[in-house]
């Protein structure tokens, strides 16, 4: 098959089409701080109250429970002030305390029961990922990740999105590796982001390093988008196997938020001691804003993923917090396509 294709990015807009399935599960975990834990009337009646304050009395664990409060905030329902303290904005007051004459919490009443908001219940308090789509027999998204079929349908619903996503990254990454020459794509799935990069820029080679069985499907599809001899595929367990050191840029496309702050910072440091000097990373996916106040449909889009993995959408400045131990030089974040967009850095010559 040519490749031609992963040359030519669409010229219009996908975020609207993304957003439905991306707040998929964002409803579900509003309607658990309504109905489960009645975070608002708490708020009312405990101004200020700091995040860890929040965690203590409701017995939530941090992770799930800042991806709430950014969704919170991200909908204009409470305020954070720059000593922490959390308060209710004016339409959180009037509309989601329980003793309000326009309390909208009935309205949540009829998904009380779903199976989804159930799980957030659970994710809150343990911090542990549900099942795939909320499946009751099902695993979540790392272990279903081990099965052969769902790593081909799971693959399938990455590709139809990344490649326009990996053509508008490697669009707007050209100033950053005009004159790089090898990219390490960590956790790089079926390729698509090594091939929409090599696509864009002929004077780079790639290597995806994956581990089993999804390393298969990646030589499988490079394969057919005809670009065997300038991408392979290492294959490796990431946290545990050796990687490559023959890359100058590593990226990191829609990974770390699968993990939570330890596992993520192990992967920024793995990549770290494989970069050499002057080497690049690339950070890209969906990313809240430095403030933790947006933008919404990332904020959203968290919500789906604290659920089923163990991450979350991080914020530029976690992601900087990532780095900052190692010197990297930040280069400023930027938008792309569909509530996407990246982080670059520089380590250090």
């Amino acid at each position: 098959m040519s490749n031609t294709h992963l040359a030519q990015r669409p010229t219009t807009e996908p975020a609207t089409i993304l957003r439905f399935r991306d707040r998929q599960y964002a409803a579900d975990l509003i309607a658990a701080a309504i109905l489960e834990f009645d975070l608002f009337s708490y708020l009312e009646q405990h101004p200020e109250v700091s995040f860890t304050e929040l965690c203590q009395h409701f017995d939530w664990q941090p992770r799930p429970a800042d991806v709430l409060m950014t969704l919170c905030r991200a909908s204009g329902l409470i305020a954070t002030a720059p000593n922490g303290g959390n308060h209710l904005t004016d339409v959180g007051r009037e509309y989601l305390t329980k003793d309000s004459p326009w309390f909208l919490g009935p309205y949540y009443r009829p998904i009380a029961d779903s199976a989804v908001l159930k799980d957030f219940v659970t994710v809150l308090r343990t911090g542990k990922p549900a099942n795939w789509q909320a499946k009751s027999d099902g695993a979540d998204w790392h272990e279903s990740m081990k099965d052969e079929t769902f790593a081909n349908s799971f693959t399938d619903l990455m590709n139809c999105r990344g490649i326009a996503f990996g053509q508008h990254l490697a669009e707007a990454v050209t100033p950053y590796v005009k004159d790089r020459t090898h990219v390490l794509d960590v956790g790089g799935g079926s390729g698509i982001y090594s091939s929409t990069m090599v696509a864009r820029h002929p004077h780079l080679r790639a290597t995806v390093l994956e581990q089993a069985p999804v390393d298969a499907i990646a030589r499988r599809e490079i394969e057919r988008n005809g670009l065997s001899d300038k991408i392979s595929v290492a294959s490796a367990d990431m946290f545990s196997d050796p990687w490559p050191d023959i890359a100058d840029v590593i990226l990191l496309s829609n990974l770390l938020h699968d993990w939570d702050i330890a596992e993520a910072q192990s992967i920024v440091d793995r990549a770290v001691a494989v970069l050499p000097p002057g080497g690049l990373i690339i950070i890209h996916g969906a990313i809240i804003n430095a403030e933790k106040t947006g933008p919404l449909p990332v904020a959203e889009y968290s919500s789906l993923l604290m659920n089923i993995t163990q991450g979350k959408c991080y914020s530029v400045t976690e992601y900087r917090d990532f780095l900052r131990p190692h010197g990297f030089e930040m280069h400023p974040y930027q938008d792309t396509v569909g509530d996407r967009g990246f982080l670059a850095a520089t380590k250090p010559s």
